[in-house]
């Protein structure tokens, strides 16, 4: 006798409380920042910490799916910038980009840092992301337009950096700039002089 597997969809009331939650940290996070309290999210929501708690374990388990709502994003700018020539051109414009999804949420750096040394809910979207980052720099690289040395892993953190330091009180309106430009020339292969 063959036994089937019947998988149930959620509840109505369950699927409403976690598009409710999402919705909430989605303005919390905007608002005030990912250092929000999961109390205060769940009372934003209008539910119990409980179920958010049954939704999401954790902060991270939250910031991870809503970064995979922002990853659509990203993963459009990913399938441009695969279609540059330029492979050094199509690297700076991976690092906007990651720069931009790293902003998505004032604090998000820090939780993204610590993924990557502590697993946590955020570990597999910042290893995508690496990966991801690895293959264009190795692109760039093949071309003699990135320095042999470097990996993925490095790019991601510089461009984690520059988003952590654009976020912080003494940053201004040209931080960002400044350290993406410092950041392009440590990645940048020297180009041959010309004779």
């Amino acid at each position: 006798m063959v036994q089937t597997l019947t998988v149930r969809e959620p509840r109505k009331d369950a699927q409403r409380n976690r598009t409710q939650i999402l919705d909430a940290a989605r303005e919390a996070f905007a608002s005030e920042g990912v250092e929000i309290s999961m109390d205060a999210i769940a009372k934003r929501a209008g539910v119990g910490a409980g179920t958010l708690y049954r939704h999401f374990p954790s902060k991270d388990a939250l910031l991870a799916a809503l970064l995979n709502l922002h990853h659509a994003a990203l993963d459009e700018q990913r399938a441009a910038v695969e279609l540059e020539r330029d492979t050094g051109r199509a690297l700076q414009r991976w690092i906007d980009a990651l720069g931009e999804w790293m902003l998505a949420y004032h604090g998000l750096p820090e939780p993204l840092r610590t993924a990557c040394q502590v697993e946590s809910a955020l570990t597999p979207t910042c290893l995508h992301v690496i990966s991801t980052t690895e293959a264009i720099l190795q692109s760039a690289q093949r071309d003699g337009l990135a320095r042999q040395t470097l990996q993925g892993r490095d790019i991601f953190l510089g461009a984690l950096a520059i988003a952590w330091a654009s976020g912080v009180t003494a940053a201004d309106e040209r931080t960002r700039a400044v350290l993406r430009d410092l950041l392009r020339d440590g990645w940048a292969a020297p180009r041959p002089e010309a004779d």
